[in-house]
């Protein structure tokens, strides 16, 4: 089994939970990437190429004092992972540009103050099609239903099983070859975090973990594979598929979204170089 994203397997649990205080910083690097993500999501159109969105994404990072937690991480050469249509996860940002009908999924990280926030979401490009949409929404909704079961006490298999049974209910695939995390001053901390599994099964979740739960659900077969640039993931039949993910703490009165954006007075102070924030 493999790490998502661009990581080796973990083979020993050891789970690292966090403090208040480490929660804190991991919030403000959450908040960080979320509005990245925010913004990329308003320049991405037909007729820009991925490219040219890693390097706003990259701009906007190093302006607010963070770093591309991306950039280097195991070799891999750009700031935000540019996956389009058939390519599940791991894409590289080039010179192809996108069009009218296109999802580009975008995985991005940043670290700020020593902690990771991770994020991602599959965007349609100008005009899709209601299918395409449909496995978008869908994907969310995983997600969604995933963050529910991020209460301590419950396991990761009440995870897993909250995204598989959602994504199966609609006729789709659940990727299981690349999976989720634990997340904190490294981008990969134990525990592995697979979108599929049984209720109560799997390690108890406790108050402090910080969890990157990323759903990957398939329009057609589970199965993917590797190109040859040795990142780029894509499903073997060659249909779409769609990526959604958040970095999600957990506390006593449950699951904190660090990567949903808020407006709070600390949050903007903490944000004040990136662009776009009011």
């Amino acid at each position: 089994m493999k790490v998502d994203c661009l990581g080796p397997a973990i083979v020993q649990p050891m789970i690292i939970g966090k403090s208040q205080k480490e929660i804190d910083k991991m919030r403000a690097s959450g908040q960080l990437v979320g509005r990245v993500l925010r913004e990329l999501r308003t320049m991405v159109g037909p007729g820009m190429t991925t490219l040219e969105v890693d390097q706003a994404a990259e701009k906007m990072i190093r302006d607010a004092g963070a770093f591309p937690t991306f950039k280097g991480y195991n070799g891999f050469p750009f700031s935000i992972c540019a996956s389009v249509n058939e390519q599940v996860v791991h894409g590289f940002p080039s010179a192809y540009l996108l069009k009218d009908g296109d999802i580009f999924s975008i995985d991005v990280g940043v670290t700020l103050d020593g902690f990771v926030g991770d994020t991602a979401a599959t965007i349609p490009v100008g005009t899709v099609g209601e299918e395409l949409k449909k496995l978008i929404r869908v994907t969310e909704e995983c997600l969604d239903l995933a963050i529910e079961q991020c209460w301590p006490g419950r396991h990761l298999g009440d995870i897993g099983y909250a995204v598989q049974s959602h994504a199966e209910a609609h006729g789709y695939s659940i990727v299981r070859d690349y999976v989720g995390h634990g997340i904190g001053r490294r981008m990969h901390e134990d525990p592995q975090i697979p979108n599929y599994g049984k209720p109560g099964k799997g390690v108890k979740i406790k108050k402090g973990y910080v969890f990157a739960i990323e759903p990957m659900v398939n329009m057609g077969s589970l199965h993917t594979k590797t190109l040859k640039d040795g990142w780029t993931v894509v499903t073997v039949d060659g249909q779409p598929s769609a990526h959604s993910e958040h970095t999600v703490a957990i506390t006593e009165e449950g699951p904190e979204v660090l990567t949903l954006v808020r407006s709070s007075p600390a949050v903007k102070e903490k944000l004040a170089g990136l662009a776009g924030v009011a």
